[in-house]
């Protein structure tokens, strides 16, 4: 009897399954899940590997390891547009405070507290720190000017509003309130509770406000945009000045397969630029026009691979890209408070083929450190699809779609042979869609609402789930998830960091998911059906990691459903699950030379 591993290393996970073959049997033993190090198909991997194969093994000693032909991929953002918009006829406040005073909206002119008693008409009060709110009402109270409005630095809206005799907008918490400009006409406004401001937030509105001709209302557009969906804002007219933009362009992408190049400019967006690509199938390169946007991005990933694989960039070459339209927070110069506003964009995952040589190198790497012998075994999809037969209720022919962290694979076997294929694009694509998307900034936590479910934290004892189901605890929550969206994960309630609802987090997760793996399930399964045609394929098991998801295999199965196509999760040997698939394949696979 020979004791094989079969290794599997993906972008995110290396698995490893444990078998004893011999006499036209297989008998496994165990399996092993530890993180990948390093980027995938390079010798950086080497560690990850060792470490699950002696966790399987569980102190025996292997003949053989067998690994998996890894293919990298590297995802990267590519904007449609990227522009730094500065805005010099209009400085605005829009950073919506957690409490503004009052509600309506006032048009004067900006006067500092200390030169209230001389001003006189309509006037915007502005308080810098070291008030104290009585002295701030009373001020106000006692002075002879029509004071309209009140952009304050300390938290104290509601205090000041409370005290007064006419109550006006107030809005507070400006920490840079001494960069608002002084004897410039503005305008101040604050919705009611639950509901947001409409006159600042619109074109039309701030040009009835300041009395705009067509060009500087086109010019001011940014303002409006950046403070929809807030409660309370400021916008400060300046004298004499323009909206100058500095935009670099995105480019176009050339794409070289099947005998033949084309081209699409990136902004024409991603159905075209998918439409393009599938006309030249399979790809042998893609390059991005030199000083553009894409092409910085493509030069970069060929940089990258070549730091880690050693490889001359010119011999790098881009297998596959996915493009997905979305949507990126892009800060408008010129606010004093960060403000932001929506501009279109095209992500671009980009699949980078490497030589079989590096993986080489991890074999030989692995074989010095366990003292067995370790050689490549086959390509995923190949292997996958025969370690999903060991699924319960699955036989020949079967088609698999192997989810995983940056490549979406499909497989076909079929008694006359097998055929498969990469895709780029997977659960890193959908984690950055979401991170830029919400503006989070912050990885983690992008992972977090990719993973879990959501919810809305609307007591101390209870949440309400996305789903409108309510949970109530026994002990109280954690005060900083209070009033917060937040993830349901394993160890509770988690916050998110966005001033979005519930629901629009959830939409932008789902549609993440969506344009990536139903997508990528549809293109990926077409190019190994027969004649290209979905109706041929009736079976499709899910395998990996992200076949785990709570909803991707959701989003595929309604996708494929309309091909007549019958889609389930993956349970490899009955016991793993999805997971295990490609190593246990394997094993399977050197079993039957």
């Amino acid at each position: 009897m020979t004791l094989v591993v079969g290794v599997d290393i993906g972008n995110s996970t290396t698995e490893a399954c444990v078998a004893s073959v011999g006499e036209g049997r297989v008998e496994y033993l165990g399996t092993a899940l530890t993180r990948t190090t390093g980027v995938k198909g390079t010798p950086d991997n080497t560690q990850g590997a060792v470490a699950a194969v002696r966790r399987a093994l569980d102190g025996r000693t292997p003949d053989l390891v067998l690994l998996n032909e890894a293919t990298p991929v590297i995802s990267g953002l590519a904007m449609e547009t990227i522009s730094e918009t500065i805005i010099t006829e209009s400085t605005m406040i829009g950073h919506n405070p957690a409490t503004p005073g009052g509600e309506g909206i006032g048009v004067g002119t900006t006067v500092a507290i200390e030169a209230l008693a001389s001003a006189s008409g309509p006037c915007i009060v502005v308080v810098p720190a070291g008030w104290d709110f009585d002295d701030v009402a009373h001020e106000i109270n006692s002075s002879s000017a029509q004071v309209v409005a009140a952009v304050l630095a300390h938290d104290d809206a509601v205090l000041v509003c409370n005290r007064l005799a006419t109550p006006i907008p107030v809005v507070d918490e400006v920490g840079a309130v001494e960069k608002v400009p002084l004897g410039m006409l503005a305008a101040v406004e604050v919705a009611p509770p639950g509901r947001t401001i409409r006159t600042l937030s619109d074109a039309y509105g701030l040009a009835s406000v300041f009395g705009l001709d067509p060009e500087q209302t086109r010019q001011v557009s940014p303002v409006a945009r950046a403070l929809t969906g807030n409660r309370s804002a400021v916008v400060v007219r300046t004298p004499s000045g323009d909206v100058t933009d500095r935009r670099i362009p995105v480019g176009t992408l050339t794409l070289t397969g099947a005998g033949k190049t084309q081209r699409v400019d990136v902004d024409a967006g991603a159905d075209e630029i998918m439409s393009v690509l599938s006309r030249v199938q399979p790809l042998d390169d893609a390059t991005g026009e030199p000083g553009t946007h894409v092409g910085g991005m493509l030069a970069q990933v060929r940089d990258t691979m070549t730091d880690v694989t050693g490889q001359p960039a010119n011999e790098i070459r881009i297998r596959d890209v996915l493009a997905v339209d979305t949507t990126v927070p892009h800060e408008v110069r010129g606010g004093l408070a960060g403000e932001i506003a929506p501009e279109r964009a095209v992500a671009l995952a980009a699949m980078v083929r490497t030589s079989r040589s590096r993986m080489q190198v991890v074999a030989d790497q692995v074989a010095a450190a366990l003292g067995c012998r370790a050689e490549i075994g086959g390509v995923e999809g190949e292997m996958a699809v025969r370690g999903a037969l060991t699924t319960p209720g699955t036989a020949v022919p079967i088609a698999v779609l192997d989810l995983g962290g940056g490549s979406t694979d499909a497989a076909l076997l079929t008694h006359e042979g097998s055929a498969a294929v990469h895709v780029a694009g997977a659960g890193e694509l959908v984690t950055k869609l979401i991170d830029s998307e919400l503006a989070l900034d912050d990885r983690e936590q992008a992972e977090a609402v990719k993973r879990h479910p959501l919810a809305k934290a609307e007591s101390f004892f209870h949440v309400r789930h996305e789903d409108g189901t309510v949970q109530f605890f026994r002990e109280p929550l954690p005060s900083h998830v209070f009033a917060r969206v937040v993830t349901m994960g394993p160890e509770g309630p988690a916050p998110v960091r966005t001033r979005h609802t519930v629901d629009h987090v959830r939409r932008v997760r789902r549609e993440a998911k969506r344009k990536v793996f139903a997508v990528n399930a549809v293109r990926a399964l077409r190019q190994v059906a027969p004649g290209g045609s979905l109706r041929l394929l009736e079976f499709v098991v899910l395998l990996g990691g992200s076949a785990l998801d709570f909803e991707i295999p959701e989003l595929i199965a309604d996708a494929l459903a309309p091909h007549g196509i019958v889609c389930g999760i993956g349970n490899v040997h009955g016991t793993e699950g999805p997971r295990n698939a490609v190593a246990s394949g394997l094993v399977d696979a050197w079993s039957r030379r």
